[in-house]
């Protein structure tokens, strides 16, 4: 699921992804809870997946729970992609979750 702030997109913006990164982490069994049904047998760590167990995160790597794209690490500015949400999840729980994790959350 991508996601940004217009401060993210703004000049100096992966600052921001990469404390909305670390607030992500310090969540990341409530929001495994959340993310939709079957999800431990998607997130094996192995094809392009994380470990459901274990939070990680990086540049253009397809096997981390978060992912930030070389265009935005290049441009010091842009978005990033949570990619542990299965494809059955509830887009408005999981959208509000990262939301107040990484906004409303100090």
């Amino acid at each position: 699921m991508p996601c940004s702030t217009k401060s993210m997109r703004n000049d100096g913006g992966i600052d921001v992804i990469k404390k909305a990164i670390e607030k992500l982490s310090l969540r990341h069994k409530e929001h495994i809870a959340a993310y939709g049904k079957g999800n431990e047998r998607r997130l094996t760590g192995l094809h392009e997946t994380a470990d459901i167990h274990t939070f990680s995160w990086g540049v253009a790597n397809r096997g981390a729970s978060v992912r930030i794209g070389r265009d935005t690490e290049k441009a010091g500015k842009g978005y990033f992609e949570d990619r542990r949400p299965a494809s059955n999840m509830d887009p408005y729980v999981v959208t509000s979750m990262i939301a107040e994790a990484t906004i409303l959350s100090k």
